[in-house]
């Protein structure tokens, strides 16, 4: 499987990010994970990483919805994408399933899909299948 250029973790909690970052390398889907423990932290990373002329822009970002600073709705409002960054993927995680909220955030144009915490290789590989057209190897 080709691996993606790189992968923006968002989650104030450093244990979920330690875990997310481990399941993406084992599993080969990307060797470069960028971590932000809030929303505004993703922000200056996506400036930093997306700015220069011939950027790698992740190429998926999965945001915890529930984070101190700037949660992830609010990083939603504020993100303004431009090429080469509109074409992220942007994935929210969450461990609440509210359904009005949840579903007022899957109709902002940015946001491709949502997540239940935690993370599993059905879960990415069934995120990989449908954003990326492409699937993890069978597992050993």
């Amino acid at each position: 499987m080709q691996k993606l250029p790189s992968v923006l973790l968002v989650d104030d909690d450093p244990t979920t990010n330690f875990l997310n970052e481990h399941l993406l390398r084992t599993l080969g889907v990307t060797e470069e994970c960028l971590v932000a423990t809030n929303g505004a932290e993703a922000l200056e990373v996506l400036a930093r990483t997306c700015a220069p002329v011939g950027a790698a822009c992740p190429a998926l970002i999965l945001l915890d919805v529930n984070m101190p600073v700037m949660n992830g709705i609010d990083f939603l409002e504020a993100f303004q994408p431009d090429p080469p960054a509109s074409k992220i993927v942007i994935i929210l995680l969450t461990t609440t399933l509210l359904g009005r909220d949840l579903g007022d955030l899957q109709q902002s144009q940015a946001v491709s899909g949502l997540i239940s915490k935690p993370l599993t290789r059905a879960k990415i590989n069934a995120l990989l299948q449908q954003h990326f057209q492409r699937e993890l190897p069978d597992a050993a």
